[in-house]
């Protein structure tokens, strides 16, 4: 048997890391600004990390959620705190689609409506419904067909407003920030007005932050820089530092019907010791301060570089815009440079490097950057 091998890959074979580097199994190190898609948050190999994973499965890693798992509680308890919601309540899975199509279900048992709004430049997994609120349509199979989806243009509260006011949206689906639709961040009047809209139709409104959450922005969430509090949240790629692990935010006015849903690994044992290194060692070592410090401190001088078309983005959530294709300068950073970063299109490079990154790792990036410009 061989792999099913749908994915484009870089002749390079990691074999460790640790902290913001990547080591090859020719010894070669790399510069970590990607982060896995923005999966690393506390950094590679974080001794509290490897530490608390090996203690768990040294004595039980799994079992089902037939049985209690306290680890859950306290994961749950710290969760809401260090999020700003503890009136809300967790329900884990293992996967950004995974959260999201189980957030589209809960909203749809929640009002009984089937119509759910996206928007332009969106992406929220591959999964049946979240696959379909996504706008790629080449991703589409005809088995996706049936979910009834609405795309609007980004930041247009007017068409947001003439489409919820027949009543029959079920749910508004958004990124805190958008990643692959190019780091696109939305204005904070945009989503008070979006929230003050769904309140007011009885429609539910998801909050993507599977990408943008999890301190990555300077906030634990990014939709908090507009204060508002949305109806579900969607969380994933660094709540568990490259363990798989998902969940939802959800707000107390959903009712808890038992077996509505359902999962069989979500929120496991290991899952949730994971989960809580990482929420332990961000509290510890203030990585959402340092997201904003350092990742402030990349913008500015990022914008110095007058190649760069547009640089834009929260925290360590940033999207770099050129005028032409970046593929040559990505490959020049990657193999010769050896930086890892993110693209999205053709012109726009993605940096989502872990959240411990320090003021000499940036400069480290800026010199290796300019070298290949």
């Amino acid at each position: 048997m061989k792999f099913f091998d749908v994915f484009s890959r870089w002749q390079i074979e990691p074999v460790s890391a640790k902290g913001c580097k990547i080591y090859d199994k020719e010894g070669n190190e790399y510069l970590d600004f990607y982060g896995g898609h923005a999966v690393i948050s506390i950094g590679h190999s974080h001794p509290k990390y490897t530490k608390r994973i090996s203690e768990q499965v040294a004595n039980i890693g799994f079992y089902s959620n037939s049985v209690l798992i306290p680890l859950q509680d306290e994961y749950a308890e710290k969760l809401g705190k260090a999020s700003g919601y503890p009136d809300y309540s967790l329900f884990m899975v293992n996967s950004g689609a995974e959260a999201n199509e189980n957030a589209l279900k809960l909203a749809s048992f929640h009002n009984n409506r089937k119509k759910i709004i996206s928007f332009s430049g969106s992406f929220h997994g591959r999964t049946a419904a979240a696959i379909k609120v996504t706008d790629i349509p080449k991703y589409w199979a005809p088995i996706n067909d049936d979910l009834e989806v609405v795309f609007l243009p980004w930041g247009d509260i007017e068409k947001v407003k003439d489409s919820l006011k027949n009543r029959d949206i079920s749910a508004v689906i958004i990124e805190g920030i958008q990643g692959i639709g190019g780091i696109i961040v939305p204005e904070n009047s945009f989503l008070q007005e979006l929230s003050k809209a769904c309140k007011e139709t009885e429609t539910i409104l998801i909050l993507d932050e599977i990408q943008s959450g999890y301190g990555r922005t300077g906030k634990f969430f990014a939709h908090q820089y507009a204060n508002i509090s949305p109806d579900i949240i969607t969380i994933a790629k660094g709540m568990g530092n490259g363990f798989p692990v998902s969940g939802m935010l959800i707000s107390p006015e959903f009712k808890i019907i038992p077996e509505q849903l359902g999962t069989t690994f979500g929120g496991n044992h290991l899952a949730c010791a994971a989960a809580l290194a990482v929420l332990e060692v961000m509290e510890e070592e203030s990585l959402i301060d340092n997201a904003t410090k350092v990742g402030n401190y990349l913008m500015k001088e990022l914008k110095q570089f007058s190649q760069i078309k547009e640089v834009r983005g929260r925290g360590l959530m940033i999207g770099m815009e050129f005028s032409e294709p970046i593929k040559p300068l990505r490959d020049k950073l990657l193999f010769e440079q050896k930086v890892f970063t993110g693209a999205t299109g053709k012109n726009i490079f993605r940096l989502l490097p872990p959240l411990c990154i320090t003021k000499e790792d940036a400069d480290e990036f800026l010199s290796r950057f300019k070298t290949i410009l």
